[in-house]
């Protein structure tokens, strides 16, 4: 069945954005505890790119798939988690990036909706927390269970705009009802 990306965040309503977030199924890879092990020689890099055995992967569908059985383990370290079958993979800062941003609204009743390298889409607020913090200039998204999502540059660049315009003391922007101050966390 071949894939069919969400459309551009612009083009929906905020509505609408909420409900392709929402239907967005995932496996429950936090139930499974599989007994085998083992390393599965893909790394991903700072970029957001996906490398298997040092080649970039260079089929989304194939990053995708992979992007849905990711885990964050006890320890910090990332696996792949299949029911019978879990997979080391290395993670140089966070799997994915944030490549899009659709605000609506303003002030408190602003909604921010991102779209990741995965085309997954991630609303912030309560559940999915921005974080700033002073040792990288750039800020990053909780995505679900320890897994997060550095904002590219641009979307960076857009979220600041944004804050400045709203002129907030302490400096932050707003999302589904919850302040990010962006200073040091």
């Amino acid at each position: 069945m071949p894939y069919t990306p969400p459309p551009e965040l612009a083009s929906l309503s905020l509505a609408e954005i909420a409900e392709l977030a929402g239907a967005q199924k995932l496996p429950p890879v936090d139930q499974w505890d599989p007994q085998e092990s083992g390393d599965s020689e893909m790394r991903i890099a700072a970029d957001g790119t996906w490398y298997h055995q040092g080649d970039p992967i260079r089929r989304p569908a194939m990053v995708r798939a992979f992007s849905s059985i990711l885990r964050r383990e006890a320890d910090q370290s990332y696996a792949l988690v299949t029911p019978y079958q879990k997979l080391s993979i290395l993670v140089e800062d966070v799997p994915f990036v944030a490549v899009e941003l659709e605000s609506h609204g303003e002030g408190a009743e602003r909604t921010l909706a991102f779209r990741l390298n995965t085309d997954h889409l991630v609303v912030a607020g309560a559940d999915h927390p921005l974080r700033f913090g002073m040792d990288k200039p750039q800020p990053y998204l909780q995505v679900r269970d320890g897994l997060e999502a550095v904002l590219a540059r641009p979307v960076y660049y857009q979220l600041a705009e944004l804050a400045l315009e709203e002129a907030a003391d302490p400096l932050g922007i707003w999302s589904d009802g919850i302040f990010f101050p962006m200073a040091a966390d």
